[in-house]
């Protein structure tokens, strides 16, 4: 595993003041105002393209507006974006994969998802970490990018893919192996 410290991530704009433990009404606005933010963080990055994080973040909050009375425990809130987050980002990523193969998504410039106290190296590891990510299939980039970058337990991973605790190590271990061989010569 790649320590944690070359993750330096840009943080979203607005910053979160949302206590996940307190019990927020469930309306749409109020959904909205305390996890938008938390929302597009997970979408960046998951695809690590802020041109791509806008479409996603709004496909999500449709999917709320229209499922948003399905939900019965207020402290579910948190861990249910992110499963719809994934799921849009699994189709924005199956997209580009598509893209990349018929060549017609460019080389991507992966260093503004740097964070500005970034060193120069740290910049080019990121650099070279999503474009690695862009070549691993897309349910192990979730995994990794979920347990590595955004820092979920195993088991949070396993249910935001909505995958088994086992292939969701399956998946971390190969794209781990993947994406260090890709670093380590690339």
């Amino acid at each position: 595993m790649m320590a944690s410290r070359h993750l330096r991530l840009i943080a979203t704009d607005a910053a979160e003041v949302v206590d996940p433990s307190v019990d927020h009404a469930l309306t749409f606005d109020a959904v909205f105002r305390a996890h938008a933010t938390y929302v597009e963080r997970v979408a960046l990055r998951v695809l690590g393209r802020r041109g791509d994080v806008d479409d996603v973040v709004q496909d999500v909050f449709v999917t709320v507006l229209d499922r948003l009375p399905e939900l019965r425990d207020p402290k579910a809130v948190r861990g249910w974006l992110a499963m719809i987050t994934v799921r849009m980002a699994r189709r924005s990523l199956r997209s580009r994969r598509m893209r990349i193969w018929l060549g017609i998504d460019g080389d991507h410039d992966y260093t503004q998802l740097a964070d500005p106290a970034a060193t120069a190296a740290d910049r080019v590891l990121i650099t070279q970490l999503y474009r690695a990510l862009d070549r691993l299939p897309v349910g192990h980039r979730l995994a990794w990018t979920l347990r590595h970058v955004e820092q979920l337990e195993l088991d949070e991973v396993a249910r935001t893919c909505g995958c088994s605790r086992a292939t969701t190590k399956r998946w971390i271990a190969a794209a781990d192996a993947l994406l260090r061989e890709e670093v380590d010569h690339g």
